[in-house]
């Protein structure tokens, strides 16, 4: 099945094994079937949630087998897996043994795109991934383009591919478990806004990381953004075999330089996709039409007015476009203001990179954290923010690891260790806070770490702090 499109005709009675159920496994299933492909589900876990799936796909006519996602099925052909099963997994060695491609559901959507299929502008990044998308999504339909934010978010892959729905562009969000899995994609534009250690017992180290996620460059057509902060981001661009004429545009917070995008003056300005680079710049929008005005928050706009920019989209759409955008709940989101005091919620912000972009976008901090730390460490992050920090407000599993990086980075500031990882512990914590604040200051959940020790996941925790921020509001 080489590595170009793949018509349904191809995978008509093939025998394919869909690797786990899920939100990927279980449309890929029924894509697959529709198309009349032999399919045969494998998945590792056989709770209520996957009996439920699997009886709606047997009902159907596909085999599934529960609490075996470790033997290949006898006969198949080709394996579709769901992105978060890990490279090293016996059933993927037993692939390649047997010489079984194995394909991700994006790349399963890159294959089955009709002849007419819209081109994709693509992100990727640590942090900041969905934001840009949905920014992207809303300048693109600003320019009055059809479309929509899909992949890692939003519409489904296949969904937007092989709907009735017709697009002109597609935004696409990428993580690098689906930019693993995903070898043929070849992107219009893409970007990758950043890179940080994550995910690192899921790739094996660093440079395997950082190799999936340089995988959304590969045969770009007209342009790779990257990040002029981060040279990771670019040494990327520099290793990615491109189409002839694929350009290299970078961002930044401050004055671009040709080929850039940046900031003067308060404005957005393209020096990459003008007349003339070298002595034109073209404005795009205000920093205030950036909602949040944080620093990394402009960055991600910066990075969606560039994949915009590649596709031919004008600067107003770009003005109206980040105008319109509004947020996803539990980021960097604005609660309330309580005697003065400013509430934000950045429950999403679960990682040291997250943490350290939300705590710079603020003077006087009292910051709430703590949670899983996923093997992270805080000396940097401490560091870097400890001028901001007036209090800080320790919670859940791992909340010991931040609290020795403040003692070693920042002494002084005054610490309160709620031993605690119930999910009453939120209200306690915001009380902490509100105890440590003076008028003026913003108390900040960016917990730097993952939510599982104490909520089901980051919105529940982001919700807890808000239910507890109105509480404080009503006077509790």
């Amino acid at each position: 099945m080489g590595s170009g499109k793949v018509t349904s005709s191809e995978l008509k009675g093939k025998h394919v094994t869909v690797a786990g159920l899920g939100v990927s496994g279980v449309p890929a299933a029924k894509v697959l079937h529709g198309l009349g492909a032999h399919v045969t589900v494998v998945n590792d876990g056989a709770d209520e949630r996957a009996r439920a799936q699997a009886a709606e796909l047997e009902a159907l006519g596909v085999t599934v087998r529960l609490g075996d996602g470790a033997t290949l099925p006898e006969g198949t052909e080709l394996i579709v897996t769901a992105p978060g099963w890990k490279p090293d997994k016996p059933l993927f060695t037993a692939a390649a043994q047997a010489g079984v491609p194995v394909w991700g559901d994006v790349e399963l959507a890159w294959r089955l795109r009709g002849p007419d299929a819209a081109p994709w502008l693509a992100v990727t990044g640590t942090n900041g991934k969905t934001t840009t998308v949905q920014m992207l999504a809303s300048i693109l339909r600003a320019a009055g383009l059809r479309t929509a934010a899909v992949g890692n978010i939003g519409v489904s892959l296949l969904d937007a591919v092989l709907g009735e729905e017709r697009y002109d562009v597609l935004a696409v969000e990428l993580s690098s478990y689906q930019l693993h899995w995903a070898p043929s994609l070849r992107a219009h534009s893409a970007a990758v806004l950043n890179l940080a250690p994550d995910h690192l017992d899921w790739h094996g180290s660093m440079e395997a990381y950082a190799a999936d996620k340089g995988r959304i460059y590969q045969g770009n057509r007209v342009a790779c953004v990257y990040n002029a902060a981060d040279r990771a981001t670019e040494d990327l661009v520099r290793a990615a075999d491109v189409e002839e004429g694929c350009r290299a545009i970078g961002f930044t917070l401050g004055t671009p330089a040709p080929s850039q995008l940046g900031v003067v003056d308060g404005i957005l300005v393209d020096r990459a996709f003008v007349e003339d680079r070298h002595k034109n710049a073209q404005e795009l929008a205000e920093v205030s039409d950036v909602n949040p005005p944080a620093p990394h928050n402009i960055a991600n706009a910066l990075a969606a007015a560039a994949l915009a920019r590649a596709y031919g989209v004008p600067a107003t759409a770009v003005r109206d476009g980040l105008r319109a955008f509004t947020p996803d709940a539990h980021r960097i989101a604005h609660v309330a203001d309580v005697d003065g005091v400013s509430y934000v919620n950045d429950s999403k912000a679960t990682n040291t990179h997250a943490a350290e972009a939300s705590l710079a976008a603020y003077d006087s901090i009292v910051w709430i954290a703590g949670g899983l730390a996923k093997g992270a460490t805080f000396g940097e992050l401490v560091a870097n923010s400890a001028k901001r920090l007036r209090g800080v407000v320790l919670i859940g599993a791992d909340r010991a690891l931040i609290r020795d990086a403040l003692a070693r980075h920042a002494p002084e500031v005054p610490v309160v260790d709620l031993d605690r990882t119930d999910t009453g512990a939120m209200l306690a914590a915001v009380r902490e806070a509100r105890r440590l604040a003076v008028a003026g200051d913003t108390v900040l959940l960016a917990p730097a770490c993952a939510s599982m020790d104490m909520f089901a996941n980051y919105t529940k925790r982001g919700d807890a702090f808000a239910e507890a921020v109105r509480e404080l509001g009503a006077g509790a």
